[in-house]
């Protein structure tokens, strides 16, 4: 039975991850890297033997390990699917987000879920009919001894392989934390869940000292000394006006890219005027964004501090993990200059442990979904036409004369995808497409008619400000791509993608604008990452920007982006490599983050030289 056991809940999980165990599993996966799946069962066998021997029941035992095997195999099926990355440690943390939303989410129940189930429930009754083989004066004695060596064999284990990196990498099991998708599918579920634990204490770069990082700010500042504006054709570098302090408005938009990219698709009305026509009078450019499917946190996190998560575990949430102290943000920033600092969001508190963490990054005051009374919903979320109202509203009831920043994150376009999820009436009509399928041509309807009204959300919220007295920045962007329809057939049918290239990078590229009522010149920012929003809207204006920022400025010059194992380069191609100025950049600014996120901080006590 033990045999029996963990020999069907090794391969049911693999099976329920994969999709199939055909040819290529095991030749491709399970020849080149052997001891990934030897751990993997032996971990199940052993954690099988101890139940069984320590309770005296092998059905508990059958029940605990097919759990234990199963439901992780399930969730990394549904997480690659959704998100492009497996189930990882860090993900228990994030269980109550997750019932949070499931409700909202369309799960497609595969097959080889439906036999794992079958094969799981006819191994659980027959487990409750064997019994311990033991004769009755010795059952103890043996029951005892079997858990107490099947006990410290399974501690052997994880502690001295799976949590240990040099013994990993003796029987040849690398981590691989750019693509953990890969990681998985060549080592195994189990072996790709419990080696990431190693990643949970972060490690200091080997450098990391005071010298190091107060040299690495002189530089800094002495470059900045002399630094001059990035784009010619910005306020910055083009007005005579002293230096503003303007109200600076985020707007992070759920799942906002312009739809009107994809080739071969013609829709009954113009997706996103208003962001056209503001490319005439603004800064405008693409986002590189380290999400795909999910992990909005991610992208905000980088957004509001400058740091990347690129340098971060794979998988791992900031704000869950890491945002447990008072740490530099762009929101800290602005609030030690004398600004209110505002977080809006269109869900609730909790999500993403936001209710947490905006405190520690700066914001005074956080409205969430249970702020707002009867607001205006569309698909079940808060409208965008409803957070545009909230920010004016916020902006006009603010006591004082402090310059204002708000940061919204808005939700109504959030997955899954269906027409049905507007009246008929009310949706984009798709007039021309390239034989796509129907569920697919169904979700790009649901999708697109939220690219519109976001877009009329934004149009309606510079429309107000441009008749304001103050001086106001908006920024707006959206946070990730999601899937939309079956698979990815929508990005390769149209040619967005290459067939199978389910990792490209134009994937990670949504839509970006930095609009002011005060300075009105036609920008092409290119591509930027996410980290870098914050930097170039203070260059762009000529604000004052903090250390970190100016580093990523003058960064900028060297590459546009390091995320998810892919570099931006200066003309806006992509590649996995880095030269040596790029990996100087980048050591550079992990540097200047881990000490701002977890070192002394040695750059709070620095003093810029005169």
């Amino acid at each position: 039975m033990v045999g029996a056991g963990a020999n069907c809940f090794f391969v049911t999980m693999e099976w329920i991850h994969r999709g199939t165990l055909g040819g290529d599993f095991w030749s491709a996966r399970v020849q080149p890297h052997p001891w990934g799946f030897i751990f993997e069962w032996l971990f199940l066998v052993l954690l099988y033997v101890f139940i069984s021997q320590l309770s005296g029941l092998h059905w508990l035992a059958t029940l605990l390990t097919g759990i234990i095997s199963n439901v992780p195999g399930t969730v990394t099926y549904f997480k690659l699917e959704m998100r492009g990355e497996p189930f990882l440690p860090w993900d228990i943390t994030q269980v109550g987000d997750f019932a949070g939303v499931a409700g909202k989410v369309e799960l497609d129940i595969q097959p080889t879920m439906l036999w794992t189930l079958a094969i799981f429930l006819v191994l659980l009754a027959a487990s409750c009919f064997l019994r311990m083989p033991y004769r009755k004066e010795t059952r103890w004695r043996w029951r005892i001894g079997s858990a107490a060596v099947s006990g410290f064999l399974w501690c052997l284990l994880v502690f001295g392989v799976y949590l240990n990196a040099s013994m990993c990498e003796f029987f040849g099991i690398y981590s691989d934390m750019w693509m953990q998708d890969r990681y998985y599918k060549n080592y195994g579920v189990i072996t790709g869940f419990m080696t990431n634990l190693q990643v949970l204490d972060i490690e200091a770069p080997e450098n990391y000292s005071e010298k190091s990082v107060l040299e690495l700010a002189a530089r800094v500042e002495e470059t900045a000394e002399t630094a001059k504006p990035l784009y010619k054709e910005s306020y910055a570098a083009t007005a005579d006006a002293p230096e503003q302090r303007p109200n600076i408005i985020f707007v992070m938009n759920e799942s906002f890219w312009d739809a009107s990219r994809l080739e071969g698709i013609s829709y009954d009305r113009e997706l996103t005027p208003n962001l056209t026509a503001l490319k005439n009078e603004a800064a405008y450019g693409y986002c590189y964004t380290p999400s795909f499917g999910g992990g909005t946190c991610d992208v905000e996190f980088e957004a509001l501090t400058g740091f990347s998560v690129e340098h971060l575990p794979a998988g791992s949430k900031p704000y869950q993990q890491h945002v447990t102290h008072d740490m530099f943000s762009l929101p800290q920033y602005l609030r030690a200059q004398g600004y209110d600092t505002l977080a809006v969001h269109g869900y609730y508190r909790k999500f993403w442990s936001r209710n947490t963490a905006y405190p520690y990054l700066g914001f005074n005051e956080f409205i969430a979904a249970e702020d707002f009374v009867n607001p205006h919903t569309r698909r079940g979320f808060i409208s965008d036409a409803a957070m545009t109202q909230r920010i004016i509203e916020e902006y006009e009831a603010r006591d004082g004369g402090a310059p204002l920043f708000i940061h919204a994150v808005t939700m109504q376009n959030h997955t899954t995808y269906d027409a049905s999820r507007y009246a008929a009436d009310e949706l984009v009509k798709i007039t021309e497409h390239p034989g796509l399928s129907t569920q697919t041509l169904s979700q790009l309807q649901d999708f697109a008619t939220g690219v519109y009204e976001a877009d009329a959300a934004l149009g309606a919220l510079v429309d107000y400000f441009r008749n304001v007295d103050e001086p106001t920045i908006i920024v707006f962007w959206g946070d990730h791509f999601n899937p939309v329809g079956k698979g990815y057939e929508l990005f390769e049918k149209t040619g967005y993608i290459e067939k199978g290239d389910t990792g490209s990078p134009d994937l990670h590229r949504t839509d970006l604008l930095i609009w002011s009522n005060y300075g009105g010149a036609s920008i092409d920012l290119g591509t930027i990452a996410a980290y870098d929003i914050s930097p170039v809207m203070m260059d762009l204006y000529g604000l004052e920007k903090p250390l970190l920022f100016e580093y990523l400025t003058d960064s900028l010059s060297v590459m546009r982006a390091r995320t998810r194992g892919v570099t931006v380069e200066t003309d806006g191609s992509f590649s996995e490599e880095m030269t040596e100025a790029q990996r100087q950049c980048y050591d550079g600014h992990w540097l200047l983050q881990y000490d701002l996120m977890f070192g002394k901080p040695y750059l709070e006590d620095y003093t810029p030289q005169e």
